[in-house]
């Protein structure tokens, strides 16, 4: 992963890696949250066996994309009692809006602040 903006630039990013860097997010995440997308809606155990990973992996990995706003649960009522939680991935469109208004918000900020480098900066 670049460690600056210029690395960056001039490197070969890839959709994933800006995905991962605007919203912190790690590779599971971004498979977890692909088989959400393209499977539908699951358990974290569903979603561990289809990643060949532990349930708890899972679970961490659905926490981080509930965290980042790209995954929301459902409940789900079992009939005999009980209930369970189902995993609903956002639509990629709306992750594509998400990841480019934390794109424009980040630039306005660090527009602001380069505005007044000159006289911040020799404080």
């Amino acid at each position: 992963m670049p460690r600056s903006i210029p690395e960056m630039i001039r490197g070969d990013f890839k959709c994933e890696d800006t995905a991962k860097c605007i919203l912190g997010i790690k590779n599971i995440d971004i498979e977890a949250y692909k088989l959400l997308v393209t499977k539908g809606p699951m358990t974290a155990e569903r979603l561990g066996e289809l990643l060949k990973r532990e349930r708890s992996t899972a679970y961490r990995s659905l926490q981080s994309l509930m965290a980042c706003g790209l995954v929301h649960r459902e409940t789900r009522t079992i009939s005999a009692g009980g209930y369970y939680y189902e995993y609903i991935a956002l639509s990629p469109s709306k992750m594509k809006e998400m990841v480019q208004g934390n794109i424009d918000a980040w630039y306005n900020k660090m527009k602001k602040l380069v505005a007044q480098i000159d006289t911040d900066i020799m404080k």
